[in-house]
């Protein structure tokens, strides 16, 4: 692996990434922009929630420490696993961006905060309340497998993950 990844500014553009680490995997172009920041990077946390949210918001309650939440709703167009209340507390706790392989809601007010969010799609229904998931362990989608602690840096031009490992 190339030299200190974690270190490269959120200013350097996924093009230039894309280039010079060899190793970057980068997520199909099927995301769309909902946040109020299209450049963020981090380490990874990943979430795996299917059409419920409940451990979606108990992440985004901890501290996010700069990270990247990476929460693999099964590519879901059923109903929305982040909305404003929840893209406000990731703004609160310090999270770099989400990337939902799923659907937000609310993206008039997610246009609006200092966070970057990727979705699939919108969807005006909210999610189910259950607590079942899993967080930590890798996730497989838009043809990339993301680890916790894999960077992430995402803009304008996409989506790029250097794995940790």
């Amino acid at each position: 692996m190339t030299d200190l990844p974690h270190l490269i500014p959120t200013s350097v553009p996924t093009t230039d990434l894309s280039d010079a680490h060899p190793e970057a995997q980068i997520l199909a172009p099927v995301f769309r922009d909902y946040g109020g920041q299209p450049r963020f990077s981090g380490p990874a946390l990943t979430v795996r929630a299917l059409e419920h949210n409940p451990l979606v918001r108990s992440t985004l309650e901890t501290p996010g420490l700069g990270r990247v939440l990476v929460v693999d709703g099964g590519g879901s167009l059923n109903c929305a696993l982040l909305g404003g209340m929840l893209g406000q507390l990731g703004v609160q706790q310090g999270w770099a961006g989400v990337i939902i392989y799923g659907c937000v809601r609310d993206t008039a007010e997610l246009r609006t905060l200092p966070i970057g969010i990727r979705a699939l799609a919108a969807h005006p229904r909210r999610s189910g309340k259950d607590r079942g998931g899993e967080v930590g362990r890798a996730v497989t989608f838009a043809g990339v497998t993301i680890a916790s602690g894999d960077q992430i840096y995402a803009d304008e031009d996409g989506i790029l993950v250097i794995p940790l490992h």
